[in-house]
């Protein structure tokens, strides 16, 4: 137990940091209408996302069931580029704007600020093709989680967000403790040095290069030098605090100092995802797979209804 304490506690500081960042990048992709969805109350986009999600997993299923595990690590990294491509543009524009003292023509600034982006995404996803060490992965998962819990909390208004992290907590569960084919993933994606979870490492001296199968350390009972935390444990209860930070009154509510009511409000979901989180690590220690989000999705759901109350008096949830 004292020796993953460690591991659970970066773990921990992993989750809260990149719902933090994606809180404080939420304004800046609001302003830019950086918008997954054109109207983020509509509920159809909770459909529409839970239709895309389940799609892109059987496709990658489908290539590992019939052996094409290379085309699905393809089609992976084609995604980890576009998004990453996506997520850095804003903030390089910003960057070239201000370090040029925004001297730049908007057209130019635009076109500069593309190529930047996707040529840095590229050197990302190069570098993870040829040295996929768990700190490279570690590195472009947290940009990624953060930069995609700002878009996605954005795009979704609140009562759409809600009824997500209910839908993939019930699925979550489902594809963890029923099917399985989660697990089943999580163990291919794992072997390719894919950027879709983060990797902690139990010792000093671990190499994610020399990772085996999870599937076979599972089965043989022997002991994992890591703990790993999928990318939609930190993006999925993030969506709710973002939503809550950019829908919420922040003029109408308690306040607490610098702090707005919507701002309150974001902070105590992250912090119940936090409390979700170390009940979690409680059934990982025990060393069977288990489905985050029930956990991780309960307690932000938890913190934002307590929260709420605690600052409105009542749930805003539409």
């Amino acid at each position: 137990m004292r020796r993953e304490i460690p591991s659970i506690a970066a773990m921990g500081i992993l989750l809260v940091s990149s719902q933090l960042v994606a809180i404080a990048l939420s304004p800046l992709f609001a302003e830019a209408n950086f918008q997954a969805f054109p109207s983020p109350q509509d509920v159809t986009n909770t459909v529409v996302y839970l239709i895309m999600i389940l799609v892109f997993t059987a496709v990658i299923l489908g290539l590992v069931r019939y052996r094409r595990q290379n085309l699905a690590k393809y089609v992976i990294l084609a995604s980890i580029f576009v998004t990453l491509a996506f997520v850095l543009l804003l903030p390089i524009l910003i960057a070239v704007d201000y370090a040029t003292g925004g001297t730049l023509d908007v057209n130019l600034l635009g076109i500069v600020s593309t190529l930047l982006s996707f040529g840095l995404a590229a050197g990302l996803v190069f570098l993870l093709l040829k040295f996929p060490e768990w700190y490279v992965v570690d590195t472009i998962g947290f940009v990624t989680a953060a930069g995609v819990t700002a878009i996605l909390g954005i795009s979704f208004g609140i009562l759409p967000a809600v009824l997500l992290l209910i839908a993939l907590a019930f699925y979550d569960a489902w594809a963890v403790y029923r099917t399985k084919h989660m697990i089943t993933l999580a163990d291919e994606l794992t072997s390719q040095r894919l950027p879709i979870l983060l990797v902690i490492p139990k010792r000093a001296g671990y190499s994610f290069r020399d990772q085996k199968s999870l599937k076979t350390q599972l089965d043989s009972g022997e002991e994992r030098e890591a703990m790993f935390v999928g990318l939609g444990d930190l993006i999925i209860p993030g969506i709710l605090a973002v939503s809550s930070f950019t829908f919420l009154n922040q003029n109408v509510g308690l306040s607490l100092g610098p702090l707005a009511p919507n701002a309150i409000v974001a902070l105590l979901t992250v912090i119940g995802t936090l409390i979700g989180f170390i009940v979690l690590m409680r059934y990982v220690l025990k060393g069977n797979p288990q489905a985050g989000l029930p956990l991780l999705n309960g307690g932000a759901l938890l913190g934002f209804l307590l929260s709420s109350l605690l600052v409105y008096g009542t749930v805003h949830i539409v």
